[in-house]
């Protein structure tokens, strides 16, 4: 585990969100792990590091794990089995996976479609059944890819594990485009966050304190890896977007019923990114209005002229 001052690898990053001023957070600790193609990181505050440092390996076998269940390139993990489903045919998952899917139908459904985790091939085609951790597709072809939301939701339950542990103070990220934050090193209003221009990373274009939230990031960095599901074209017109939700208190949806899924702060922002980097403005506005503590930034690219400096565009109420 090491003192935060020390560099580190640079993380795989999609949409330019890092910790401001890493130097005046002395007292934070940091421990990394490759996962999920990406890199993972703690940042915990603890008395004792050797403890912080058991924990941050628990989380990491935690994401290790869900790697193994959540990726469509491994040949016997859940998503694979459920990629090779024939109409009338089911497989029984991990909680963990029919959760995920779960949370990925529900964002599907609430941006109309921008976000599909099935690119197009048919995501209400598969039926869910909770209860027994089975999903059953009633035609062929349906192909999952949840490399949209598997980060976020491995970061929801890496913070819950911290939470387990006693490590109320910490931040964990998986490439900082999924990154959820606890409660802030002592004498903090949060934790120090900062959104940057992904062409140009010295470009900081806002500044955020962030306590109990999730904050997701997707961008073009790396070029046109981003489709529009609706459509099967690229994005155009835009160069990142980043989403937060506040983490809520609960970890379930209506747990008295027993009727929902988990509240994934992580999950549900790491999918709305996607969502608004082909969501019309008028429809990033709506859904911020009609999703309380939704905030959202989106950053234009000029049609006319791509190398220059858009302006951030911010939506839904400022929290942080």
């Amino acid at each position: 585990m090491d003192p935060l001052p020390r560099p580190s690898r640079a993380p795989d990053l999609d949409g330019g969100v890092s910790i401001d001023r890493p130097r005046d957070l002395g007292e934070v600790r940091r421990s990394s792990h490759e996962a999920m193609a990406t890199i993972f990181e703690v940042y915990a505050v603890h008395p004792d590091p050797g403890y912080a440092a058991q924990a941050a390996q628990a989380v990491f076998d935690l994401v290790d794990r869900l790697e193994r269940e959540l990726s469509r390139f491994l040949p016997n993990s859940d998503i694979t089995r459920v990629n090779h489903l024939a109409a009338g045919e089911s497989t029984r998952v991990s909680p963990s996976t029919l959760e995920c899917l779960v949370i990925a139908r529900h964002v599907f459904e609430l941006t109309g479609g921008a976000f599909d985790a099935s690119i197009g091939t048919g995501l209400a085609a598969l039926d869910l059944d909770p209860d027994d951790s089975v999903v059953r597709a009633t035609k062929d072809g349906v192909r999952i890819d949840l490399g949209a939301i598997g980060k976020g939701y491995a970061v929801d339950l890496a913070a819950e594990l911290l939470e387990e542990w006693g490590l109320e103070r910490a931040l964990v990220h998986g490439g900082f485009s999924s990154v959820l934050a606890l409660e802030p090193p002592e004498g903090r209003d949060g934790w120090p966050l900062t959104l940057s221009d992904p062409r140009t990373p010295s470009r900081v274009l806002a500044r955020l304190s962030v306590r109990q939230a999730a904050l997701g990031a997707s961008g073009l960095r790396k070029g046109d890896h981003i489709l529009d599901p609706r459509s099967g074209a690229p994005v155009r017109g835009r160069l990142a977007a980043w989403v937060a939700v506040p983490r809520p208190a609960a970890a379930r949806a209506g747990p008295e019923a027993g009727d929902g899924p988990r509240i994934a702060a992580g999950a549900v922002t790491d999918a709305l990114t996607t969502a608004c980097m082909m969501l019309s403005v008028e429809e990033i506005e709506a859904l911020c209005d009609a999703t309380p503590g939704l905030e959202a930034w989106i950053l234009p690219e000029s049609p006319s002229e791509p190398q220059a400096d858009s302006p951030l565009l911010h939506f839904g109420p400022r929290q942080h």
